[in-house]
């Protein structure tokens, strides 16, 4: 079964309510937010304000890519701006565990981003627990 997640990272955010809107209409299944820290990428991009506003504007699931060091800090707030499911990157956290039980705990969809270079096999003792796999093909940020 084929889902389409557009990122709103590409959207002009001048006219975000207007593409949203017309995204609905053409059938998209969820959207995909990507959220990066300046710190685990060197890009800075989209926050709660972000997330909140699309909440108001969308019943549709909203997907937040967390590109993040330290994303236990983050996923609570990011759970109550209105984010469905939370995917964040095991290179990140040191809890990897911890932090996909915080999320499953609240009721919320997880995943686990995967940079090009880190072996799959990395998640064998969490891989059963999770609903996404994200396998980046670019090393995030770019």
């Amino acid at each position: 079964m084929i889902k389409i997640a557009p990122s709103i990272l590409a959207a002009d955010f001048w006219q975000l309510g207007a593409q949203v809107k017309a995204a609905e209409e053409a059938g998209v299944d969820r959207f995909h937010i990507d959220v990066m820290d300046g710190r685990f990428v060197p890009n800075i991009s989209l926050g709660l304000p972000i997330v909140e506003a699309m909440r108001r504007g969308t019943s549709l699931p909203l997907e937040l890519h967390l590109m993040i060091l330290e994303p236990e800090r983050y996923v609570e707030a990011f759970m109550q701006a209105g984010a469905d499911i939370v995917i964040v990157h095991q290179e990140a956290t040191p809890h990897l565990h911890r932090t996909v039980q915080m999320i499953k705990q609240r009721d919320k969809r997880v995943g686990v981003g995967l940079n090009p270079s880190t072996p799959v096999n990395t998640l064998e003792d969490i891989i059963e627990a999770l609903d996404v796999l994200l396998v980046m093909t670019v090393n995030p940020g770019f």
